[in-house]
């Protein structure tokens, strides 16, 4: 039968084996294309309706948050798009709707570098503290992962599917699979960071060779953002730092820390393997430190002789 969710299994699927995007995209997909059917009255496709459109978005703004209304806007335009492509619909109700409405900026959250440094010390301190193989090891691992999320940029999902034949310690480089199976190339060129890596990739050798994941759990699964969080947590109270610190703080730090020192936005955007510029310039706010350098040094104040 030609129903909406019947469609929508269509459209999943579609997604997965012609579009390949992966399985969080799918994931998300689901979840805003099942809400959205069951917003409507019908399960007709032909019945939806301009109208109808408009209320279900009208529900979203009064219920979410900009950003994620605009993403449930968008996953339900990509379904009536393949609708459109496969002759299911004669009129897609997107085409005679227009969707405009402000998104207020939300800087991404950093890591001041003290507050890093700090958390770092605590974790090599742990591992001088260890008194069992268990205890060594488990914090050689939560080491390498720190060390790997702030020398890369890397995303937290990246990391935990990171595979053994990825990471390269002949060049020092790290092969990242992002985004709509996007590859860039990483180098580590940190001496300390590489000797973490070659130490960790030692010790650890069977269990990588096993897996052929190179952060893995004591079953052999690829770890877990879960427990790169919970391992930030535990780390983060004994520096007794008090914000909450996240995976992907580690990456906006990355990006912020490379615009401070001048690196240029176009090579970050390659380092970050964002596909569109627009995505990186979030971190072309400037930051306190860097305005306060800017507005001493460089503003033609400071050559008046008054």
């Amino acid at each position: 039968m030609n129903t909406l969710t019947t469609n929508i299994a269509n459209y999943l699927s579609f997604c997965k084996t012609q579009k390949r995007l992966d399985n969080k995209t799918i994931k998300a997909y689901r979840i805003d294309l099942i809400q959205f059917s069951e917003c409507l009255k019908t399960q007709d496709i032909a019945d939806i309706t301009v109208d109808s459109m408009e209320t279900f978005i009208a529900f979203l703004h009064q219920t979410y948050k900009p950003k994620t209304v605009k993403r449930k806007i968008a996953s339900v335009k990509a379904f009536f798009h393949y609708l459109e492509y496969k002759d299911l619909i004669t009129i897609n109700p997107f085409n005679k709707i227009q969707i405009k409405f402000r998104e207020p900026t939300i800087l991404p959250k950093i890591i001041p570098l003290p507050v890093l440094e700090t958390l770092f010390r605590t974790i090599y301190r742990q591992r001088e503290l260890a008194t069992t193989t268990y205890q060594k090891r488990k914090t050689l691992q939560d080491i390498t992962i720190v060390e790997l999320l702030f020398s890369t940029g890397i995303r937290i999902s990246e990391l935990c599917m990171l595979r053994a034949s990825d990471v390269d310690l002949l060049d020092n480089t790290i092969l990242i699979f992002g985004k709509g199976a996007k590859e860039r190339r990483i180098q580590i060129e940190n001496t300390d960071v590489l000797n973490i890596l070659r130490e960790y990739h030692n010790c650890f050798y069977d269990l990588i060779a096993e897996s052929n994941y190179f952060f893995t759990n004591r079953a052999g699964q690829p770890i877990s953002d879960q427990y790169v969080r919970k391992m930030l947590n535990k780390y983060t109270a004994l520096s007794g730092i008090n914000i909450h610190i996240t995976p992907h703080m580690f990456r906006h730090t990355f990006a912020t820390s490379l615009l401070d020192a001048d690196v240029d936005i176009r090579y970050i955007q390659e380092l970050l393997g964002h596909s569109s510029i627009n995505v990186t310039e979030i971190y072309t706010h400037v930051t306190t430190a860097k305005q306060k350098d800017i507005l001493k040094n460089k503003h033609p104040r400071r050559d008046f002789h008054i």
